[in-house]
């Protein structure tokens, strides 16, 4: 489904990406581990067409998603991939119904009843009309899974879902994200630093100065 030839990416000079080659079947849930610098969220970027490579392709169904149009980029953010931050990223001053809302009304879709449903499978009931600021650090996260969710997109990146949650609620998250991903035959690409985050996936890789290792 998603594949990653040479593909290399720098800032300022200094080369972040260094020949990256990837393979990743649908339906697979990989971890990306790496230290802070490594590279690894500027990969997840470029996967989610955040950023383009300087070099090489990243092939998804069959199409280079290096060579779209700014318009064809945009389609595919909006409607193949659901992104989920560590920082939440949620908008602050509106309702959490409407946080999760928000991908459908992108994409024209304008089911309500959809976002309810959302909110009961990450355990929100009841929270429709609160504010990010009024739920703690582990249900504004859990807001964030189903705004992933709620457009069915193909592929989730989970940038660190669990890098700003104490431990009980960094096991809660990961287990949600597992359970409704698998449920759901979604494409996971997680980076994290923690190993035992990353065990939650089903593959592993290690990013090191810009070079993967599998």
């Amino acid at each position: 489904m998603i594949t990653l030839e040479n593909v290399e990416k720098s800032y300022d000079g200094t080369k972040i990406l260094k020949g990256i080659n990837l393979e990743i079947e649908t339906g697979a849930f990989i971890s990306i581990m790496g230290s802070s610098g490594s590279g690894k969220s500027t990969l997840l970027n470029l996967i989610g067409a955040m950023d383009l490579p300087e070099l090489g392709s990243i092939t998804v169904d069959g199409e280079n998603i290096v060579d779209y149009t700014d318009e064809q980029l945009t389609l595919y953010r909006r409607k193949k991939i659901g992104f989920i931050f560590q920082f939440f990223n949620l908008f602050p001053n509106i309702p959490v119904f409407e946080n999760i809302q928000i991908p459908l009304l992108l994409n024209g879709i304008g089911e309500d009843l959809s976002v309810t449903e959302y909110m009961k499978l990450v355990g929100l009931e009841g929270k429709e009309r609160s504010y990010p600021y009024q739920l703690s650090g582990g249900q504004q996260q859990r807001v964030a899974i189903a705004r992933a969710l709620i457009h069915n997109p193909d592929i989730i990146l989970a940038d660190e879902p669990t890098g700003s949650l104490d431990s009980t609620n960094s096991q809660s998250i990961m287990e949600l994200i597992t359970r409704l991903t698998s449920e759901m035959n979604k494409t996971v690409i997680l980076v994290t630093h923690e190993n035992i985050v990353a065990q939650y996936a089903r593959r592993r890789v290690s990013l090191r100065d810009g070079v993967l290792s599998q």
